[in-house]
């Protein structure tokens, strides 16, 4: 216990306090915007098929556009990126407020709904990239590394835990349009003081370089097979979140729904503040292939859940393999590319992860129609087989890939560049 706390602290050490908390809070409205977007439409337009359509639109957005912010970021640097983004998704986000309190009609709100998505500022992978680039600055060890990504993942676990509350509480104190303009707010204030905070610097861009032979550097084999274990840890999600949904609504407490996935997300949380405390010689490839398997084994009693407190335990104890693998796979992506492409690679890890869950809850929506929370629990048991298949079989560098030397040949030493810790 110890021994983690004094990790901790070196890793505050190197972000300062003030990084981890401005970083959280313009995460909230990532994690508050799809949700409550959902909500508002469906509260003015009256049609659920409005609703999801501006949702789904949304998602498209962000999916599509946040690897696009992460490669001006690996090129530019965070700050001017990050600024731009702040300041037009909260303009946008504040206009489908106004849209929707004003019912336009659905194609005018989808428009809206994907400009939220196209301009969501990805502070959650950019806080991820800057707290790498400090560590690496400052020499820090492996453990202080894997606690970086740890405690990164625990802030993403909790701005989902308590982004959808919030909308939750404000929808049921007052009106949806409160939660998503509080949502504008926080990413014009506290996005906009992530970009400026000093710990920028450390991502101050890298021009593109000339191409010769063949171009642009593959992406490694294990950063594709990560991206894909990353999209059915979404599907887990979306899965997940329509099936609780289904069957709280068959037992007659639908406003349950929201208290089950938060109290999944609450354990995903605590575990993934404890993974800093591994020591270095429990490798990726081992956190991978456990956390995979903990995410198939814990799956499976939700295809024989059908009451409402079973399913508060069952889906509790399954919180506690995801944060784990989330930390794991934003670490091999770490491990695996460049410095110089790593908001690029972050960006996209992020938005498998959303399409996963856009995709998830699309078709479960409707096989939760004809066959109730068990087709969706089975597309999650069968996207956690999928993850487990990956794991296995995915082969794992052993180092990391050394970047070509510059022009002229002398040597450039890579920031970090320490053997892998997982072997």
């Amino acid at each position: 216990m110890l021994g983690t706390v004094s990790t901790y602290r070196r890793v505050i050490a190197l972000t300062g306090p003030l990084l981890p908390c401005v970083s959280f809070l313009a995460r909230l409205p990532v994690a508050m915007s799809q949700f409550g977007s959902f909500l508002l439409v469906a509260r003015t337009s009256g049609s659920l098929a409005t609703a999801g359509l501006v949702g789904g639109a949304l998602s498209l957005g962000q999916v599509l556009c946040g690897p696009v912010l992460g490669r001006l970021a690996d090129r530019h640097g965070q700050r001017p990126v990050v600024l731009a983004a702040a300041a037009v998704n909260a303009l946008a986000t504040a206009a489908l407020v106004a849209g929707a309190l004003t019912r336009l009609d659905t194609v005018p709100l989808a428009v809206l709904g994907a400009l939220t998505g196209v301009s969501v500022p990805l502070i959650g992978p950019l806080a991820r990239t800057r707290s790498v680039a400090l560590a690496h600055r400052a020499g820090a060890d492996e453990g202080v590394k894997g606690a970086v990504h740890a405690l990164e993942g625990t802030l993403d676990e909790v701005s989902y835990v308590f982004g959808p509350a919030l909308v939750g509480l404000a929808a049921l104190v007052a009106h949806p349009a409160f939660a998503l303009a509080g949502a504008a707010g926080l990413v014009a204030v506290f996005g906009t003081a992530f970009a400026l905070h000093p710990s920028a610097d450390a991502t101050s861009g890298s021009p593109a370089r000339p191409r010769r032979g063949t171009g642009r550097a593959r992406t490694p084999a294990v950063v594709h097979a990560v991206r894909g274990s990353l999209a059915l840890q979404g599907a887990m999600f979306g899965a997940c979140q329509a099936g609780i949904t289904a069957l709280t609504l068959r037992l007659g407490v639908p406003d349950q729904a929201a208290v089950v996935y938060a109290a999944m997300g609450v354990v995903s949380a605590v575990v993934g503040l404890a993974l800093g405390a591994l020591p270095a010689r429990f490798g990726l490839r081992l956190r991978w292939r456990v956390a995979t398997a903990a995410a198939l084994v814990l799956s499976v009693p939700l295809l024989f859940t059908d009451a409402l407190w079973p399913l508060y335990a069952v889906v509790t104890v399954l919180g506690a393999a995801y944060a784990p693998h989330l930390i794991t796979a934003f670490a091999l992506t770490e491990r695996a590319v460049e410095p110089a492409r790593l908001a690029t690679a972050m960006a996209v890890a992020a938005s498998s992860l959303v399409a996963g869950q856009a995709v998830a809850l699309a078709v479960c929506g409707r096989l939760t129609e004809r066959h109730g929370p068990d087709g969706a629990f089975a597309v999650a048991v069968g996207a956690a087989a999928l993850c487990l298949l990956l794991a296995l079989v995915t082969r794992v560098p052993t180092a990391r890939p050394q970047p070509a030397p510059p022009p002229g040949g002398g040597h450039r030493p890579t920031p970090g560049g320490a053997a892998y810790a997982g072997r």
